[in-house]
C-alpha cells in the first residue's frame, strides 16, 4: 500500500488536514488575502532548481508561514513539514513538463510536482482554494464542512450496500449448507463486497484530508468495514479455480481493477479471478447457473475455538464443505492437528452454523 501513488497523496493531504499546523498557516495566508507557493520537501532535487532566496532552517510556525507568505517568492518546507528550510525563493523547474495551469504560481507548482514527484501547494489569492500537486495529480482541498456532509452521506450508502451484503451473503451460507450454490451466487456476493470495499476507500480520503474533524465519521467506517477484507478472501479461496496459477492476492487485485460496468458483469467477473466451473475466458453464461462447490473456509472460520490452520487441515482432508458437514466426530479426529476436542468442537459448531444458517434462509 505503500508503494501506491495514493498512498503518497493520501500522506500529502494529511499534512494539510484541519487542525494540522501547516494548515492552519495555510488558513491564515488566505483570511490575510495572499497567495503563497509551497514546496514540502527540501532535497537535493529541490535544492538544484532553487535561485535567490534566503536560507532560514527555522522550526515552522504558522505565524512564520504566513509572514513569509508576504514576499513573492516560494518557501521551501522539510519533508514532514516540520521546519522552514528557505523562503522567497525563485523556483526554475524544466519548462519542457506539460501543465495545464494557467497562473505563474499554479503553472511552477505543476511542474515541480511533475518533474521532482513531491508535494507542492499554491493558495490563490483570486479564487481563495488551495490546490495540492503530486506527480500527474492535482487535489484542491474543499472546506471542512463540505468534506464532513460528503463523509456523511458516504457513510449512508456504506451502510445500505454493507446491508445488502450481508443479506446476500446470509443466503450463500444457507445455499452452501443445502448444497444448492451456483456460480451466479457466488458472483453476487463477490460484486457486494467489493462495492463495500470501493466506497470505504472513496471514503478514506474525505476522512484523510478531514484529519481530526473526521474521527467520528472514521470509526463509523472501522465498525462498518470490520470483516469484509476476510470475507472477501475466504469467498476467493472457497471458490477458486484449483488448477490456476493465479494465486488469492493476485484475484483480489484482478477484481480492484475492474470498473464499475466490468463488475458488473458476471461472465466478466467470473473469467477474471477464475471462478469454478469454468477457467479464464472460457465461462459461459449458462455456467453461471451450474451448481459450485465451495471447500468450506469461509464457513469453518465462524466455528469459535477452531484456528486457521485447523480448518485448512480439516479442508485439505476432506476436499468441500458439504464432506465436512457429513463426517463423523470420528473421522474429523483422525485428521492431523484436530484430536477429539477439536474434533467434538467441529461438529457440534457445523451442525449449528447449518441451522442457523437455514434459520436465517426462512
Amino acid at each position: 500500500m505503500e508503494s501506491r501513488p495514493e498512498g503518497a497523496l493520501f500522506r500529502a493531504l494529511a499534512q494539510v488536514a484541519p487542525g494540522s499546523p501547516l494548515r492552519t498557516g495555510l488558513d491564515r495566508i488566505l483570511l490575510s488575502g495572499r497567495g503563497a507557493l509551497i514546496i514540502i520537501g527540501d532535497g537535493p532535487d529541490v535544492l538544484n532548481i532553487c535561485s535567490g532566496g534566503f536560507l532560514l532552517d527555522a522550526a515552522f510556525t504558522p505565524q512564520r508561514l504566513s509572514e513569509l507568505a508576504k514576499m513573492d517568492g516560494a518557501i521551501i518546507l522539510a519533508a514532514d513539514a516540520s521546519r522552514i528550510a528557505r523562503a522567497n525563493v525563485h523556483l526554475v523547474p524544466n519548462p519542457n513538463v506539460q501543465t495545464s495551469e494557467t497562473g505563474t504560481r499554479h503553472r511552477t507548482a505543476e511542474r515541480v510536482a511533475r518533474s521532482l514527484n513531491i508535494a507542492t501547494v499554491a493558495v490563490s489569492e483570486s479564487r481563495k482554494e488551495i490546490q495540492v500537486y503530486l506527480g500527474d495529480q492535482m487535489h484542491p482541498l474543499s472546506s471542512p464542512s463540505r468534506l464532513l456532509e460528503r463523509s456523511n452521506q458516504a457513510i449512508q450508502t456504506l451502510e445500505r450496500y454493507r446491508a445488502r451484503h450481508d443479506s446476500v451473503s446470509q443466503n450463500l451460507s444457507a445455499l452452501e449448507v443445502e448444497d444448492l450454490v451456483t456460480l451466479r451466487d457466488v458472483i453476487e456476493v463477490l460484486q457486494r463486497v467489493e462495492m463495500v470495499v470501493r466506497i470505504s476507500s472513496e471514503l478514506e480520503r474525505n476522512l484523510v484530508e478531514l484529519g481530526s474533524d473526521g474521527r467520528l465519521v472514521r470509526l463509523q467506517m472501522e465498525e462498518l468495514m470490520v470483516g469484509i477484507d476476510d470475507d472477501r478472501r475466504l469467498l476467493l479461496m472457497d471458490y477458486y479455480h484449483r488448477d490456476d496459477p493465479m494465486n488469492i492476492d493476485e484475484a483480489v487485485d484482478a477484481v480492484a481493477a475492474l470498473d464499475d460496468e466490468a463488475l458488473f458483469d458476471d461472465v466478466v467477473l467470473a473469467g477474471v479471478i477464475r471462478l469454478e466451473p469454468g477457467s479464464g475466458s472460457r465461462v459461459q453464461l449458462l455456467e453461471l447457473d451450474a451448481n459450485i462447490e465451495p471447500r468450506g473456509y469461509r464457513l469453518l472460520s465462524k466455528l469459535p475455538r477452531v484456528d486457521n490452520a485447523v480448518v485448512s487441515s480439516v479442508i485439505d482432508r476432506f476436499g468441500t464443505l458439504g464432506r465436512v458437514l457429513r463426517a463423523t466426530t470420528t473421522e474429523l479426529e483422525a485428521v492431523d492437528g484436530v484430536g477429539p476436542h477439536r474434533a467434538r468442537a467441529l461438529k457440534e459448531g457445523t451442525g449449528r452454523l447449518a441451522e442457523a444458517s437455514i434459520l436465517d434462509r426462512i
